[in-house]
């Protein structure tokens, strides 16, 4: 039998081949397709060919080995899509696998209840850089360029900018580029992060949250202030909680006052949280100075308003009862997985 005969019988064979499953698939590629398999038997009598004849059987050759390969090709994806899909079947008997399921940061937490109690007052959410010009953060604040009250905040000075740029150092400067933008009747809360070059510690870090609020309309005064605070207070703490304000001093309000509440470990009665006192700070806030408006271009015999602002990590502190401020940014998920959504 010349070759020619042998590559047409083998030929056949290979379209008599049914391969129904991964066995006979594995079994027609070493029978065929193998070094040592029917074809490559071929090619090596290929080689003791004359020239002339390799012209013929080359192509024939070829076009064997091609319709091989393409059998089994097809037969092995087949075969094993049908394998995977049976390993990657749903085993209704094994048993379940536990998710673990992220939390709310508490930060995250508080900060959405501040919105939710402030928005059913009608405020709404107003949003800045958190590089500010000199002008945003102290000049149309009323912070004159020698005021002694620029050192009552240290301050990150971007370099190069000749202390014109710098990271802020509260959301106050919201305040000011929404009265640029708005006119009276302003109602709105500027939550965002800030920056002061302190020592990083228990009760402070170098960098923080705010929420800072502003009311501007005809006729607002402190009993609006007080009632405004008061109602706060009790939604976020619970309606046992009082207030106090005590006289202070900011340069963008007068009159001026920090806000106590009663403590929310001891209820008032004293205790090391509170130093004995009964009564922990919380807030700073005052009427809003009548020169910030008019740097503002808003009237100010005409308009009145109050200010406050508030830090989210003192008010989830006091909340939760956490005693150390670097636990909101060490991403600790044994602290963090304390919290849930629930508010």
């Amino acid at each position: 039998m010349n070759l020619t005969e042998k590559i047409n019988e083998i030929k056949l064979q290979i379209e008599k081949e049914t391969l129904q499953n991964a066995e006979q698939t594995e079994s027609f590629r070493l029978e065929y397709l193998s070094k040592k398999g029917k074809v490559s038997d071929l090619f090596d009598q290929f080689k003791q060919s004359t020239i002339e004849e390799k012209k013929t059987l080359g192509a024939l050759l070829n076009a064997l080995k091609n319709d091989a390969q393409l059998k089994w090709s097809e037969a092995q994806v087949l075969f094993t899509s049908q394998i995977n899909e049976t390993k990657t079947s749903e085993d209704l008997t094994a048993p379940g696998f536990p998710f673990q399921t992220g939390s709310t940061h508490p930060l995250s937490l508080v900060r959405n209840e501040i919105f939710r109690i402030f928005q059913k007052l009608g405020f709404s959410i107003s949003d800045g850089p958190e590089i500010e010009s000199d002008w945003y953060n102290f000049s149309a604040l009323n912070f004159p360029p020698d005021h002694p009250a620029r050192d009552m905040q240290d301050t990150f000075f971007i370099e190069g900018s000749d202390g014109n740029m710098a990271l802020r150092t509260h959301t106050s400067s919201v305040q000011i580029r929404v009265m640029e933008h708005e006119k009276p009747p302003i109602r709105t809360i500027s939550p965002g992060r800030v920056y002061r070059n302190e020592a990083i510690s228990a009760r402070a870090h170098c960098f923080f949250h705010q929420v800072e609020a502003l009311y501007v309309d005809q006729g607002v005064s402190f009993a609006d202030l007080k009632q405004t605070l008061l109602h706060f207070s009790q939604e976020m703490f619970g309606h046992q909680t009082k207030i106090r304000l005590r006289p202070s001093y900011f340069p963008f309000t007068e009159p001026s006052a920090e806000m106590d509440i009663s403590c929310t470990v001891c209820g008032g009665s004293g205790c090391p949280v509170c130093k004995q006192s009964g009564w922990v700070e919380i807030l700073g806030c005052g009427m809003v100075d009548p020169q910030v408006l008019a740097n503002n271009n808003i009237d100010s015999d005409k308009y009145t308003g109050f200010a406050l602002g508030m830090g989210i990590e003192r008010v989830t502190m006091l909340k939760y009862q956490i005693k150390d401020l670097r636990y909101f940014s060490q991403n600790d998920v044994r602290f963090l997985k304390q919290f849930t959504s629930g508010l």
